[in-house]
Formats: C-alpha cells, structure tokens, sequence
C-alpha cells in the first residue's frame, strides 16, 4: 500500500502569501482522508494534488483556523454532483458545530455523516485503522494515531524447496498457515514485519499522550507554532515550541519528524534549525510538499519537495 502525507496548509493560525491554513491530506492506498480543512483548502487542494474525492476528513479541534474550509468543501462537491457518502470525524461538539452552519452550505446531494469521537476510539480502515487520542490545548483536541496492520513475515522459496515443497500451490499453502509434507510455516516464513505508524498531533502543548502514541513512529507531524525563545508564550496558548518538538520526537525515536503550524512571526529556517540542533531528522514541509512513507525495509521516510515556480519573499521561504 502506498502511503504519503500531503500538506496542503502548513500555516499558524493566519495564513500567508505562500501558506495556507491547516489542511493535511492522507493518501493510503486508494483511501484520500483529509486531517483538518482551513479557510481556503479546496484551492489549495486544486492547486497541488486536485479536489480529490474524498473519503473522510478528520478535525482536530474546534478553533476556526482549522475547519472553517469546509462550508465551501462540501458545496464544491454538491456542484460536481458527488453522490457518495462523505464521513466527518471530530471531538464531541462536531456535529453541533457543523449543524450550527448549516444554512451556510444547504442541503446536499449526497449522504454526508458527522461523527462525534472520543480519546480511544478506533475507526477501521481497509488495512490500518485511525486512533483518536486526547493532546494539550485550548478545550477539546485530539490528535491521530494512523497504525498500519503488521505484515506476514518474507516467504523463503530456496529453504522450502530444500526441505521437499514443491513449488506452485503448496507455497499458497504454507503462505497461508498450512502444514505442507511435514514443513510447517514457521520453518519457511520470518517473523511479522510491523506496520507502519503515523501521528499527527494537532495543535498541542508538548504532551504525554503524544509522545506515547509516537513511540517508534515512521512519521511524526507536530506543530512549532513558536521559537523557544516564546516558550512561555506557548505555553499560555496551549502551542510548542520546535525545540519542545524535536525533544519530543527523539525520546520517541521516531523516523522522521515534520514540522507544522508556522507562524508568521518567524522565518521558517530558524525553527527547523532550532528542533534540528536537537533532533536531526526534523524537516519543515512547505504548502504542496508531501512526505512519502515507504516500507520499513525499503527505506526511511522522504520529505519531497514541491515545484515552486515564482520567487518567495524572505519570510515565506522554508527551505
């Protein structure tokens, strides 16, 4: 299964000439769930990847930076005349919240189902599952746990044709847990090979419930709203400072840490140079970069970076 994360905004709070409000989209397979939708997502979905069909989109709070996107989301998808179910997933209030704007979008031509989670709910997918997890902000947030299932472990043809099993059916056998000739699977396959793991924290002070849910982690995606210089300004707004980030990502040895929810205040180096001083595998995605998550076998995780083709001012220049 292909696995990549797509950032289509990567701002704090306000956004800028070069980024947009926070909207992450998960590509899974041929699964296209979307993590937050801020004012502005679907032109910014159109101007990467394309207003894909979505299958979910998950909030992570209630602050309006990060779902005002969908009124005009779900309008643009009546207008294309989708016809099948859109799921929305987020904190108790979500249904309310959504309910509450309702005139804003009108009916739809398609299902559209709003669900209320709670911290530890677990939503099944075709493959891996979806972990909502309480995190530190202002009133109810939550953060993601995306937990691929493990794999069965590699198939040994040589070792099985040298202990008599014929090959053609009777490796689907042994494959799939079957005695075959007196060999028995554990003799010719290796050991489960675990899935992959991603955790989107959403905005958050630095937290327990994080760093658990990232243990061993391929993929962290964590907010920086702020230098540690602000540290106390981050904690009385319920943010982190990349330090705190790339801290975080190393007690949990994660594969790579991705940096989000950048404020305008800074000039994006010095915050991944800050968490990078601490933990090295610390990269500050730009709008339309994504970061592709490959086997464990095949290799670490990659930030690739998008096509810019006009210039960037200073402060909007991540790289």
């Amino acid at each position: 299964m292909d696995l990549s994360l797509h950032f289509a905004g990567t701002a704090g709070s306000v956004p800028t000439a070069r980024r947009g409000l926070p909207a992450t989209l998960l590509r899974a397979g041929g699964d296209r769930i979307l993590f937050d939708c801020g004012e502005g997502t679907q032109r910014q979905l159109i101007r990467s990847v394309g207003l894909v069909e979505l299958d979910a989109i998950f909030l992570t709070h209630h602050h309006i930076d990060h779902w005002l996107g969908l009124p005009g989301l779900f309008k643009s998808f009546d207008l294309r005349d989708r016809d099948r179910e859109l799921l929305l997933y987020g904190p108790p209030g979500t249904a309310a919240l959504l309910q509450s704007v309702r005139p804003t979008y009108g009916r739809l031509g398609y299902p559209l189902t709003i669900t209320d989670l709670e911290a530890g709910d677990v939503l099944e997918w075709d493959g891996y599952e979806i972990e909502a997890f309480n995190v530190q902000h202002r009133g109810r947030a939550f953060g993601y746990a995306i937990v691929e299932e493990d794999r069965p472990g590699r198939f040994d043809a040589e070792r099985a044709v040298a202990l008599g099993v014929r090959p053609g059916p009777d490796f689907g056998r042994l494959q799939a847990g079957e005695t075959v000739d007196g060999v028995t699977p554990d003799q010719v396959i290796g050991e489960d090979r675990r899935g992959r793991r991603i955790v989107l924290s959403g905005d958050t002070r630095p937290c327990d419930a994080v760093r658990a849910h990232a243990a061993g982690a391929d993929l962290l995606v964590h907010e920086s709203t702020f230098l540690h210089e602000d540290l106390a300004r981050a904690g009385e707004t319920g943010h982190t400072t990349a330090r705190q980030a790339a801290e975080l990502a190393a007690e949990a040895d994660v594969g790579l840490l991705a940096l989000t929810h950048v404020s305008q205040r800074y000039h994006p180096r010095a915050l991944r140079e800050e968490a990078r001083a601490v933990f090295a595998r610390t990269e500050l995605p730009r709008d339309h970069d994504h970061v592709v998550v490959p086997f464990p076998e095949k290799g670490p995780p990659e930030l690739v970076r998008a096509a810019r083709p006009e210039p960037a001012t200073p402060q909007e220049t991540a790289a």
